[in-house]
């Protein structure tokens, strides 16, 4: 299905941002720079950056090159639809917003086991094999949040899915809250590729307590987002490893290492083993800054931003004060907590921010 492409995915969940709007010159360079180096695969979702990303791969992309020369991937997002007549109109407003005719990967968005029985109910299913036999859809998939039980129950029910875009990454391997590996072995006892996303934990694993970067030092001269990327991509059953690229170094450093990859070396594993086991005694906030709960905190308390300074401070990193609404403003509603892939107690960890806010 993508054998014989570049691992190295173009997410664009996360790009270069000039104040609160998408740095279009930037991500422009940014895509050109992808593309001169072999990189095919674009993955977006209508929501994603206050539904800035799409109209922006229109301009940067789909109205630059020709689109046999590139992989477009968006998302069936729940949040857009109660019914099964709501579906078709949102899917006709993405490939107008991305100014296609067709996406060669639609993914059911962050599924779990409510988002799947919300499907069922709304025959979201049966739209998307229509969209397919209308060829405006080449491959059905999903990206999954939710355990390898749920995982597996829906794959052995709904033989459409092609492909998984699973969050995979050396810290997750085995975290309770997400089960990485066990996810990935369904996909592999089930014959779906795996698209990986989160591999740098939302930036996390490029930024490591002085212990980590040590080790990752005395290996070679790679940065720590480069192990957690080739980590991912050396899976064999790993179709394409998304990286969410901010800026240009971003890009030229990925580039540097997936143009040309190399797979793990038992020396690498060993090391990112050891890491694993001391980010779990860091007792760092997992937050991957994914800002789901910013689309649904009422009080609009910058969440993310928050735990990204806590856990700076306490890895003693550079860091600033947030200025955003206090964190005691909560409501208590949990509407962050329902949308939160990591599965976080949010409304407990923001009682430890308080210290980070700007005043």
């Amino acid at each position: 299905m993508l054998e014989n492409e570049m691992k190295l995915g173009f997410g664009c969940m996360r790009l270069p941002m000039d104040g609160e709007r998408i740095d279009q010159p930037a991500f422009e360079k940014m895509v050109d720079t992808y593309i001169a180096a072999g990189g095919r695969y674009f993955d977006t979702a209508h929501n994603y950056i206050n539904e800035q990303s799409e109209p922006a791969l229109r301009k940067a992309l789909v109205e630059r090159y020709p689109r046999d020369s590139y992989y477009l991937t968006s998302k069936l997002t729940c949040m857009y639809f109660d019914s099964e007549e709501e579906i078709r109109p949102f899917f006709e407003l993405q490939l107008k917003t991305c100014g296609v005719e067709y996406f060669d990967f639609y993914l059911f968005h962050a599924m779990s086991m409510g988002r799947y029985e919300k499907a069922l109910r709304c025959k979201a299913f049966e739209q998307m094999q229509q969209f397919k036999a209308e060829g405006r859809v080449k491959h059905i998939g999903m990206s999954f949040h939710d355990s390898p039980e749920v995982l597996e129950h829906i794959l052995q029910r709904e033989p459409c899915i092609e492909i998984v875009q699973l969050q995979l990454n050396y810290a997750d391997y085995d975290n309770p809250d997400v089960q990485s590996q066990r996810c990935y072995e369904v996909c592999e006892k089930y014959g779906k590729p795996v698209l990986v996303m989160e591999p740098v934990k939302g930036g996390r694993l490029a930024q490591l307590p002085a212990e980590g970067e040590k080790l990752l030092a005395e290996l070679g001269q790679g940065s720590a987002a480069s192990y957690a990327i080739r980590y991912c991509a050396s899976h064999p059953n790993v179709a394409m490893v998304l990286s969410g690229m901010s800026d240009q170094a971003q890009m030229e450093d990925n580039l540097s290492y997936m143009k040309d990859f190399k797979p793990f070396t038992d020396a690498e594993y060993a090391a990112v083993a050891q890491i694993r086991e001391i980010l779990r005694k860091s007792e760092q906030i997992p937050c991957t800054a994914c800002r789901y709960c910013m689309d649904v905190c009422p009080q609009q308390i910058c969440i993310p931003e928050l735990f990204s300074a806590w856990n700076n401070r306490k890895l003693l990193l550079p860091w600033e004060p947030v200025e955003t609404p206090d964190p005691k403003s909560c409501l208590d509603c949990g509407a962050c907590e329902t949308a939160c892939p990591q599965h976080l107690e949010i409304r407990k960890l923001l009682k430890r921010t308080g210290s980070v806010v700007k005043k």
